[in-house]
């Protein structure tokens, strides 16, 4: 059992950045496929991003490749999401999700979600 509890969200200008967490408990942690997505109001949930259990290999959707960046810390039992060049259309609630299949981009490899942050942009 994983317990995931995202922080960093907020209220930025286009442009700006943010740095999004995941904190993870549980001993076992280093073992899970880690990814981030994002619901806008409205639509459906979407992939972001995600990373494998060494961190070596990461996947990231073509809308924030080259503008956000993920990492994890195991020692930490944390993900992290660092937000570049943000849009107003990245405006969603992110969640951190955990899985133990394969590193990819669908709802259904992830076996723990977090609640969530909000992130919005203003233009």
């Amino acid at each position: 059992q994983v317990q995931l509890v995202e922080s960093g969200g907020g209220l930025v200008q286009s442009g700006g950045s943010l740095r999004l967490s995941c904190a993870a408990s549980g001993r076992t942690f280093s073992s899970y496929i880690m990814g981030w997505f994002r619901q806008a109001p409205g639509k459906e949930r979407e992939f972001v991003a995600a990373i494998s259990w060494s961190g070596s290999n990461t996947y990231y959707a073509d809308y924030v490749k080259g503008r956000f960046t993920i990492s994890r810390d195991n020692a930490k039992n944390t993900v992290y999401l660092q937000m570049n060049s943000l849009k107003p259309e990245d405006t969603a609630v992110y969640y951190c999700a955990a899985g133990s299949s394969y590193l990819g981009k669908a709802l259904a490899n992830y076996d723990y979600w977090g609640q969530g942050t909000q992130v919005t942009v203003s233009s």
